[in-house]
């Protein structure tokens, strides 16, 4: 195989990792709290032999975007939303992870937990309790959860150290490895939740460009092929 095909190749793989990648963001576009994530292309280049050099591209980096999602008012009173920076903080088996995903719903041991069972902590990292016999919960824009005008909880609103350092796990929840630290002046809005800040139509036109793109190399390489196989007929001859 020559340097052009593997040069080609190592193109096709990358368009595919990205395929990839648009296909997860439409596929969670109505995912709340869901962070659209993308592919950072890089060259490696390597000086050859004969004092030329080749260049191959890779696709090895994982890009997360923070923007802001929409909010939708549902008017459930645990559901929760951050209108700028922040994120809760969620205890899970692997360790403290962070989400924007603030469908919280009550455990049968009475703390407040994430659509998937792992409890909401606090600042301090203690599980956010709710008393049963709480009622018309309240949660002020600091977090600040309250019972008939009693403060009984606050929920935690922190911002990583590193957020370009956060790995992904789960789909919405991320792994701050570099810490954390509590946001100053967070919003929390209760009664909404916040969409995913995935735009299906703009997902939808770059998986186009890069199915053409790929298409393209295909038939790059099938030209290519050809002229091999011609060359060394006719070298048989």
């Amino acid at each position: 195989m020559s340097i052009t095909e593997y040069t080609t190749l190592s193109r096709q793989l990358g368009l595919s990792r990205e395929m990839q990648m648009i296909a997860n963001n439409i596929a969670n576009a109505a995912t709340t709290g869901y962070r659209q994530q993308g592919v950072v292309f890089s060259e490696y280049v390597r000086q050859t032999d004969d004092s030329g050099s080749v260049a191959m591209s890779a696709a090895h980096v994982r890009n997360t975007s923070f923007e802001q999602g929409a909010l939708t008012r549902t008017g459930g009173q645990l559901d929760l939303a951050i209108e700028g920076d922040g994120f809760f903080l969620i205890q899970t088996p692997g360790g403290e992870r962070l989400t924007r995903n603030g469908a919280f719903a009550v455990s049968a041991q009475g703390d407040l937990v994430t659509q998937d069972g792992y409890a909401v902590l606090d600042a301090g990292g203690a599980p956010v309790f709710v008393p049963p016999d709480a009622s018309d919960l309240a949660f002020a824009q600091d977090g600040t959860m309250s019972s008939k005008g009693t403060p009984i909880g606050q929920v935690g609103i922190v911002q990583p150290v590193d957020q370009g350092a956060m790995m992904r796990e789960g789909g919405v929840m991320f792994r701050a490895d570099a810490g954390y630290e509590p946001v100053e002046t967070p919003r929390v809005m209760q009664g909404f939740v916040e969409n995913s800040n995935v735009d299906p139509i703009l997902q939808i036109a770059r998986m186009i460009e890069v199915q053409r793109a790929y298409e393209m190399g295909q038939s790059f390489l099938q030209r290519e092929d050809e002229r091999v196989r011609a060359a060394i007929k006719s070298m048989i001859r």
